[in-house]
């Protein structure tokens, strides 16, 4: 057997979980060198290194779509990080407004519960300077983009093709926290930022963003640009409406809810995913 088809098999075989060993063992593996520096992460060495592994969500994610499903899986990818027509009207209102109304109505309920006086205070910089607009913009757009199509376009499919939505999202979430743990150790990675995460509470808040995503995703056709979105609109919002740093673990119990909300009225359970994808059919065929 040539060696291309003894991987191609392999990562048949791997399927679901040779996507996290190459997603985690990539991104770490050119990170591991910036934990210790006393260099900001944007400068010099450290900032090459740290684009090189961040780039292992659309590595990882095409790579094993190619290896699984060959071109035709590949531009799947393509096709649903581009097509607007996946999303309907509906879906459309939901992705812009979701973030901005949890975040103003958790606000006022920050108030209202004593957590702080000032929930909130909107950085008008974010717009008028060009230096961080442009950082924004990387942080909302190109960063999103590199991790929906990995994350949600190829694992999460592939997750769905073996477990319910709210397991696979679960896997999903924690594979993706696990990635994002780095972030912390990287020394000045946020200094640009009104965020300033602590591990307690930011990871299982991925997860549960991870969960909202899911049940966006799957009721709008399987489209990476919807998840690219509410990703984007997600860090967008936070950063604009300048969130005090008492209201990210005020959130978590919050996001909780919604996500209850969201199984509890079967809208998670949702799915447009079959349990063996005609690609991987096609291949063993």
């Amino acid at each position: 057997m040539p060696m291309t088809d003894r991987i191609r098999t392999l990562a048949r075989l791997s399927t679901p979980w040779g996507f996290p060993v190459l997603y985690l063992g990539w991104a770490y593996l050119f990170w591991a060198p910036i934990f210790g520096s006393n260099t900001s992460v944007w400068e010099g060495t450290n900032l090459i290194l740290f684009l090189v592994g961040g780039a292992s969500p659309l590595l990882a994610g095409l790579t094993m779509a190619w290896l699984t499903g060959g071109k035709e899986r590949v531009g799947d990818l393509g096709r649903r990080l581009v097509d607007v027509r996946r999303i309907s009207v509906q879906w459309w209102v939901v992705i812009l407004v979701f973030w901005p109304v949890f975040n103003l109505v958790t606000a006022g309920a920050a108030i209202a519960l004593g957590v702080t006086d000032r929930p909130i205070t909107v950085v008008w910089t974010v717009l008028t300077d060009p230096a961080t607009l442009g950082f924004m913009l990387a942080l909302g757009l190109l960063f999103p983009a590199i991790e929906e199509t990995g994350l949600r376009g190829y694992y999460l499919d592939r997750l769905q093709e073996r477990f319910s939505p709210l397991v696979a999202g679960v896997i999903n979430g924690s594979t993706w926290a696990a990635w994002h743990a780095a972030f912390v150790f990287f020394p000045g990675y946020y200094a640009n930022t009104s965020y300033d995460p602590q591990l307690w509470w930011w990871l299982p808040s991925i997860v549960l963003h991870t969960l909202v995503f899911v049940w966006i995703y799957n009721n709008t056709d399987r489209s990476i640009l919807a998840v690219l979105l509410i990703h984007s609109v997600m860090n967008l919002s936070g950063e604009f409406l300048g969130l005090a740093d008492e209201m990210f673990p005020f959130q978590l119990p919050a996001l909780a809810l919604v996500v209850i909300v969201l199984v509890a009225s079967g809208r998670l359970s949702k799915t447009s995913v079959s349990r063996e994808s005609e690609a991987d059919t096609r291949q063993i065929a």
